[in-house]
């Protein structure tokens, strides 16, 4: 089984592939989200970069035991995507003390099979190569990737399935982060789906301007590069995909666990 790890600023997300079971392609049943297929479980915990190799086994250990698990038995491949160097450091010093081998790290010289047309490659996140690896395996390009997290970003992937580059805003957490921060009379609110555009409360004007606010961002960003790509896929991921996407004209697609897909994808091409 494969571990697919995806460290972010704020959250690392923990997938638990099992390519041995489901269809010929040794994947499983995935519904109505083929990036599902073979992932048995995930979870996601709070990224902490002054967390040891240790401690991080500590965590996996008690994941895997959910299912019956173990770590000498069961797992023969992990796969790594990375913004935070100091917690990429100590889950490649836990797998190579725990686990006896060494993990794939989407990282220069690792085979993703995108190529990268930027002007300097070797500045594009880690996850943002494991999206677009993923959505060109299940779609195809064109396409336009959203990834709602820490920040927002949009990936541009070319009909040749070249990476072409994008566009990176403050996340929707940052910037309401921002706003009660310099806002004295404005509190936190929960980021539920409002109940109108038209908010009849503080906590419901708050709810409807990040939700109906960051739609239109998509909106407007999604339009213009399709101005550039032509007709283009839009697919979501990232914790707050599925709150923004309804309410948007842009998104035809959310797929939760897309980075954890494409990290599979570059572990069978390293193999």
């Amino acid at each position: 089984m494969l571990l697919a790890i995806d460290i972010g600023n704020t959250q690392t997300v923990i997938g638990l592939f099992d390519d041995g079971e489901g269809d010929d392609t040794g994947r499983g049943a995935a519904g109505d989200n083929p990036a599902e297929a073979g992932l048995l479980d995930h979870w996601r915990i709070a990224t902490n970069a002054e967390r040891t190799s240790d401690e991080h086994a500590l965590v996996v250990q008690e994941f895997l035991g959910f299912h019956g698990f173990s770590f000498d038995d069961d797992i023969d491949g992990i796969a790594i995507s990375s913004v935070v160097p100091r917690t990429t450091a100590a889950f490649r010093e836990m797998t190579e003390k725990y686990f006896g081998f060494r993990p794939v790290v989407i990282e220069p010289g690792v085979k993703t099979g995108l190529p990268i047309l930027t002007e300097n490659p070797r500045e594009v996140g880690a996850d943002r190569i494991a999206n677009a690896v993923a959505a060109l395996d299940l779609y195809g390009g064109p396409a336009i990737i959203i990834d709602f997290g820490t920040a927002t970003t949009y990936d541009a992937l070319s009909a040749k399935g070249e990476y072409l580059g994008g566009a990176i805003a403050p996340g929707v957490e940052i910037s309401l982060d921002a706003l009660y921060t310099r806002a004295a009379a404005l509190r936190r609110v929960e980021l539920v789906e409002p109940r109108s555009v038209i908010g009849r409360t503080t906590v419901e004007s708050i709810q409807a301007g990040a939700v109906f606010g960051f739609a239109g961002q998509v909106d407007g960003i999604c339009r213009r590069l399709a101005d550039e790509l032509g007709d283009a896929t839009v697919v979501a991921t990232g914790g707050l995909a599925e709150l923004i996407a309804p309410y948007t004209s842009s998104i035809k697609l959310v797929e939760p666990w897309l980075t954890l897909h494409g990290l599979r994808v570059v572990f069978e091409r390293n193999q």
